[in-house]
């Protein structure tokens, strides 16, 4: 699996298959994994001058047409999956981990006062449903599932499912089982 490229990781979680880059070209034509495909690269040549400005223009007109607002600086690690396109705000200071996939719909923020000030830190593995806001510095574990609609400003320890506003924690050992598929 080493020998895969971080795309070709994005690109495995969408059908469970490895594909050669012809193929994942073609697989271009629907935006969530065409918006991936420029993410991955505006962040493999964002230190390399004219093709990291490049990278950063096709990205920044394809964060306006799809509705996607994922910058070059967000760290995220490979297997990455967004479930849908449209309306998306992930702020560049989010760590977010391997296999997570991420709906339409959700906004994880930087808090800028209080307790919780900073951005989050999303585990491996995390499930997140369409309308989730996920505001702080606060610590998602692995294996977390975050339930549509729900409001998280607080840390969520691993192998969780967390519902509602205000957000309730629900330890399950198998919170992601059939929700995260093809993983890494």
């Amino acid at each position: 699996m080493s020998n895969y490229s971080t795309i070709q990781k994005d690109f495995y979680r969408e059908s469970g298959k490895w594909l050669p880059a012809f193929k994942i070209w073609t697989k271009c034509i629907n935006p969530n994994l065409h918006f991936v495909y420029i993410l991955r690269k505006a962040q493999q040549f964002k230190e390399v001058p004219v093709l990291g400005l490049f990278w950063r223009l096709v990205l920044r007109h394809f964060q306006i047409k799809y509705g996607f607002q994922i910058y070059p600086e967000t760290q995220i690690g490979e297997g990455f999956y967004l479930g849908h396109w449209g309306s998306l705000v992930i702020n560049p200071k989010t760590i977010i981990g391997k296999n997570c996939n991420i709906a339409q719909g959700v906004t994880i923020g930087q808090q800028n006062r209080g307790k919780n000030e900073g951005s989050p830190e999303i585990g491996n593995e995390v499930w997140i449903g369409p309308n989730a806001v996920i505001v702080g510095n606060i610590k998602i574990g692995n294996n977390v599932l975050i339930a549509p609609n729900s409001y998280v400003n607080f840390d969520v320890p691993s192998d969780s499912v967390v519902t509602g506003n205000p957000g309730k924690i629900y330890p399950n050992e198998n919170a992601t089982q059939g929700y995260i598929n093809y993983t890494i």
